[in-house]
C-alpha cells in the first residue's frame, strides 16, 4: 500500500488552551482536583511505574501489535492528530492496533500513556466514530486518570491492615465500590471528551448503539434506544434500583446504553454548546481549581441526577436527603428564637 493523504478535516473550532476540566464529570473532577493538590505523589509513583511495569507494557505491544504512524494505519495515526489539535495539546501519545475480537480500546501507561485500539474497532468503525474514540482515549490521557487511579490503588493496598480489624473488610469493600465509581464517572468524562473533538452528538451517540449491538447499527432507532435507557435509569421498583447497585459495584465501565444517556443529558445541559463556542476553562487557571468547589459540584451533580430520576432508591435517597435537610433549618430555627 502507498501512503494515505489525510482527508480535509470538518470545519471544527479549536479549543485553545482548554482544560481537561472542562470535560471532567463533577463526581470525576472532584477526586482530581484534590488529588493534584498532592504535589510529588503523582511523580513519584510515575517514576516507580516507569523503571519496570511501563516499559515492559510498552515492549508487550512493541513486539505483539502494531504501532501507529504516517505508513501504518496512516488514517488513525492523522486522525489522532486532528483530534489533539481540536483539544489543543501537544501530548499525543503512541497508539498501537492490536489483534483483538474484543471492542474495546485502553489507554494505559503513566510517564508516557499510550492508547491500544482493538482491531475489532477497527474494522467496525467509520472514520468520524474512531475519533471519537481516540479523542476519548486521549481525554483519559489528558486527564492523568492512569496516574491517579493508580496512586489510590496503591493508597489502599497500604491499608490492608484494615481486612484484619472487625468490620474492616467491609470498610476495604467500600473503598473499592467508591474507586469503581470514580472509574465509572472517568468513563463519562473521556466520552464529553470525545465529543468535544468531533463536536458531533449524533456520531458519538452512535458509537454507543455500536457497542450495545455489536455492530448492528442499521437495526437500531435512535429514539427507542434511548428510550431504552431512561427505562433503565428510571427503574421504578426498589428491588431494581439495588439490583443496578450490585450490578456495577464491580463495574469500572458504565453499561453502553447508560453512557448514550448520559452523554444526551449532558448536551441538553448546555454545557457542551457553551464549551464549543469558546466558554471553557483554560489550563493557565488549573492551579487556582479549589477543591472545595470540585466538592460541592460534585454533590451538586449527584444530587440533581437523583432530582430528576424517576429510580425509586435515588428518589428515596433524595427525599430523605430533603426531610433531613428541612428538619436541620427547624432545629436550626427553633435553637435560635430558644437562644432569644
Amino acid at each position: 500500500m502507498g501512503r494515505v493523504t489525510p482527508q480535509p478535516a470538518r470545519s471544527r473550532a479549536i479549543l485553545t488552551d482548554i482544560s481537561s476540566r472542562a470535560w471532567e464529570h463533577p463526581a470525576d473532577r472532584g477526586a482530581l482536583v484534590a488529588l493534584r493538590k498532592l504535589k510529588g505523589f503523582d511523580t513519584v509513583l510515575k517514576a516507580m511505574s516507569g523503571l519496570v511495569n511501563e516499559r515492559a507494557v510498552r515492549l508487550v505491544y512493541l513486539g505483539s501489535s502494531v504501532r501507529v504512524d504516517e505508513r501504518q494505519f496512516a488514517r488513525l495515526h492523522f486522525l489522532l492528530k486532528d483530534v489533539a489539535r481540536v483539544l489543543d495539546t501537544e501530548e499525543i501519545p503512541e497508539l498501537y492496533v492490536s489483534a483483538n475480537p474484543t471492542l474495546n480500546a485502553v489507554t494505559i501507561g503513566m510517564n508516557q500513556p499510550i492508547i491500544i485500539l482493538n482491531s475489532a474497532l477497527v474494522d467496525l468503525l467509520d472514520e468520524e466514530e474512531l475519533r471519537f474514540v481516540l479523542a476519548h482515549e486521549l481525554g483519559h490521557a489528558l486527564s492523568g486518570h492512569a496516574v491517579y487511579q493508580t496512586l489510590l490503588r496503591r493508597l489502599l493496598t497500604m491499608t490492608g491492615v484494615l481486612g484484619s480489624i472487625p468490620l474492616g473488610a467491609l470498610g476495604v469493600r467500600a473503598i473499592v465500590a467508591a474507586l469503581h465509581e470514580w472509574s465509572r464517572k472517568a468513563e463519562l468524562s473521556a466520552d464529553r471528551a470525545g465529543l468535544l473533538a468531533t463536536q458531533d452528538p449524533a456520531t458519538a451517540f452512535k458509537v454507543h448503539m455500536q457497542l450495545a449491538s455489536g455492530g448492528h447499527l442499521d437495526d437500531l432507532d435512535t429514539t427507542a434506544f434511548f428510550a431504552q435507557g431512561q427505562e433503565y435509569l428510571d427503574a421504578a421498583d426498589l428491588r431494581d434500583s439495588v439490583l443496578k447497585l450490585l450490578l456495577v459495584e464491580n463495574q469500572t465501565h458504565p453499561f453502553a446504553v447508560v453512557r448514550a444517556a448520559e452523554l444526551r443529558r449532558w448536551v441538553d445541559s448546555g454545557e457542551y454548546a457553551s464549551y464549543v463556542a469558546g466558554s471553557y476553562p483554560r489550563r493557565d487557571t488549573d492551579d487556582e481549581a479549589k477543591v472545595s468547589d470540585a466538592a460541592r459540584e460534585a454533590a451538586s451533580s449527584y444530587s440533581t441526577a437523583f432530582e430528576q430520576s424517576q429510580d425509586a432508591l435515588g428518589k428515596l435517597v433524595h427525599d430523605v436527603a430533603g426531610f433531613a435537610g428541612s428538619m436541620k433549618l427547624w432545629l436550626d430555627e427553633k435553637l435560635k428564637r430558644d437562644d432569644d
